[in-house]
């Protein structure tokens, strides 16, 4: 009776699940995939015929470098991110002491206020009067402010600031349950540091890596709010561009294609590093 139970609470959860997923994700992604193919009117937001003519149209420079700027921008982001969280996931893994708690909860932190609020807080660092500038004026290191608002650079920091959380939390799950006997054993074997690194730490780490690289990347490409306040008119990625398309321009169809490209270009990525996986990376992938 209690199995029976179980079994059915299980299925009832899953079917939950799939049914939010079914609703919330594919549905609307259904519709867009759908919108992208009608006609741009004036007078509606969609229309017939269908048409490709939206797909091509993303043909064209403008469009392609905005694509190259957004994919370079948030690729360097995601670098960053990595470069900067895997030494900082690995040392709180390692750490036995209470202050372990400590910093682990010092990520979390910036999850209780609205990105927005943080991203509005970096202005008064990066403006030419701005904290960064005043400190580095009193230190005698600069004669006059740095021009870091309304760059590239600023919404480089911006994306880094807010995403570096997305990136240390999968790497920490992943690192804690690392084995490090493997680690002991490789360097019992003559391996020294780097050499342990390479060849046992970073391929057992690399589920981890993956899945903060996607957490980053993804929303480094799509937040048009970070551009907007941080790069100003300068900076426009692929979000800024379907933001645009739907509320400004009212095009609909063209910013519907747009985000059918960008949501199959992330699926193949996915997918080629999925079948580039043994079964074991798989569940320690999900």
């Amino acid at each position: 009776m209690k199995q029976h139970d179980d079994g059915t609470l299980k299925y009832s959860s899953l079917g939950i699940i799939w049914l939010w997923l079914i609703v919330f994700a594919l549905l609307p992604f259904c519709l867009v995939a759908l919108a992208s193919f009608a006609s741009h009117d004036d007078a509606h937001l969609l229309s017939f015929p269908l048409t490709l003519a939206n797909y091509a149209e993303l043909n064209n420079s403008v469009y392609l470098r905005i694509f190259k700027q957004s994919f370079y921008i948030a690729g360097t982001c995601t670098m960053i991110c990595l470069l900067l969280g895997y030494p900082f996931a690995y040392i709180i893994a390692r750490i036995r002491s209470r202050y372990k708690s400590f910093l682990t909860l010092l990520i979390v932190i910036p999850f209780w206020t609205s990105s927005l609020i943080r991203t509005y807080s970096m202005i008064t660092m990066l403006k030419p009067k701005g904290i960064i500038s005043s400190i580095l004026m009193w230190l005698g290191i600069i004669d006059k402010p740095l021009p870091l608002l309304f760059t590239d650079t600023s919404v480089m920091i911006g994306l880094v600031y807010n995403l570096l959380p997305f990136m240390v939390l999968p790497l920490l799950t992943n690192i804690e349950r690392l084995d490090h006997r493997l680690v002991d054993a490789a360097r019992d074997l003559g391996a020294n540091r780097f050499t342990t690194f390479r060849r046992v730490i970073l391929p057992l780490t690399m589920p981890g890596i993956i899945s903060g690289c996607i957490l980053v990347f993804l929303p480094a490409m799509t937040i048009f709010y970070i551009p907007d306040l941080l790069g100003g008119s300068k900076s426009i990625l692929l979000g800024n561009l379907i933001q645009n398309q739907f509320l400004v321009a009212q095009n609909w169809p063209l910013g519907s294609a747009i985000s059918v490209v960008f949501t199959l270009i992330l699926a193949i990525m996915i997918l080629i590093y999925w079948r580039t996986m043994g079964k074991k990376d798989h569940r320690e992938f999900l």
